[in-house]
């Protein structure tokens, strides 16, 4: 009898390290999804969705599936799911980051080219 009186409190005692281990899951997957939805967020303000419509897509499934995966207490998965999403955002910013870089030199180079038809226009009509 004694026995079974000292399992009791070790089966509650279990019960509470299991519990908080859950509890303490729960917070870091919250935060993790949060942070996914701001960096897609961040990644549509950035031009993502023209420059990476793929990936921003991606990005955007991982999220509602991490967002399930929460409802659904499976807070392991809720994390892999937004970490996922967080790289596909911020791959979508970075191309959307290049693509405005490479139309900046692009541009750039243009107006180079523009000059030197000016110069050289110039530079013949004052040598004659």
């Amino acid at each position: 009898m004694s026995s079974r009186m000292h399992i009791v409190p070790a089966l509650c005692g279990l019960a509470v390290v299991l519990l908080a281990g859950c509890a303490s899951q729960k917070a870091p997957a919250t935060a993790d999804v949060a942070v996914s939805r701001a960096a897609v967020e961040s990644a549509v303000s950035a031009g993502g969705a023209d420059a990476a419509p793929a990936e921003m897509m991606s990005a955007r499934a991982k999220v509602q599936e991490a967002n399930q995966a929460l409802a659904a207490k499976d807070y392991s998965r809720a994390r892999d799911l937004a970490m996922q999403a967080q790289a596909d955002a911020k791959l979508a910013q970075s191309k959307a980051g290049s693509a405005k870089a490479t139309a900046a030199a692009d541009a750039l180079q243009e107006n180079i080219r523009v000059l030197r038809e000016e110069l050289d226009r110039a530079n013949s009509t004052t040598v004659k």
